[in-house]
């Protein structure tokens, strides 16, 4: 019976090329914002996602924190982000010390904001326990980061510094009403909401 071998030469050029490349293929795509490294694309809940946009938090003249949005595929209105299927990602990471009190209540704020007042109500309860996580952290700091995940058949998941806090809020309108933050009528930053849907970077 006839065999086929590879040369030594051959066979060590293949396992060379092998080795170039599978960094490169398995190695996740970075994007820099202000600092910050993000991930072109993640995991939840099993499912990948794609960074759809990236950008900066800015109030006045001072950056706040960098953001990033993550969808099962990329779109570019706010109305589409809202009726996305899957599960869904909004990644935070302070890029200044900020009192994890008031970050709540700048939240609970921008949901309001961008919300009919019926609708709101509904989610009181809701707000008020995100808040508390928030005022129990007392302080983020530059280079904390906390996750918002939102994962059919669960909930909304926050993750802050690594830690999942608490039960999920299964309210289905939860996520969709704290993406109405960024991505509402009244925005908390109107160059950050185009960055999110992919239109600009900041």
């Amino acid at each position: 019976m006839k065999r086929n071998f590879l040369s030594p030469s051959i066979l060590g050029a293949v396992t060379l090329c092998t080795a170039l490349l599978l960094p490169a293929l398995t190695q996740a795509a970075t994007v820099d914002i202000s600092g910050v490294k993000l991930e072109d694309r993640v995991t939840v809940a099993g499912q990948p996602l794609l960074l759809n946009g990236a950008g900066t938090r800015y109030k006045a003249v001072f950056k706040v924190y960098a953001a990033g949005l993550y969808l099962g595929q990329k779109v570019e209105t706010p109305e589409a982000v809202l009726a996305a299927t899957g599960p869904r990602r909004m990644s935070i990471t302070m890029l200044r010390d900020i009192d994890s009190a008031e970050l709540g209540k700048l939240f609970s704020r921008g949901m309001e904001d961008n919300m009919d007042r019926a609708a709101f109500s509904k989610l009181i309860p809701g707000v008020l326990r995100m808040s508390q996580v928030f005022s129990d952290h007392k302080k983020l700091v530059a280079g904390d980061t906390f996750l918002i995940d939102w994962i059919p058949g669960t909930g909304t998941v926050l993750t802050i510094k690594g830690t999942v806090e608490g039960e999920p809020f299964k309210e289905p309108e939860f996520f969709n009403a704290l993406m109405r933050i960024w991505l509402g009528p009244k925005p908390a930053d109107w160059v950050l909401k185009d960055a999110l849907l992919g239109k600009s970077k900041k």
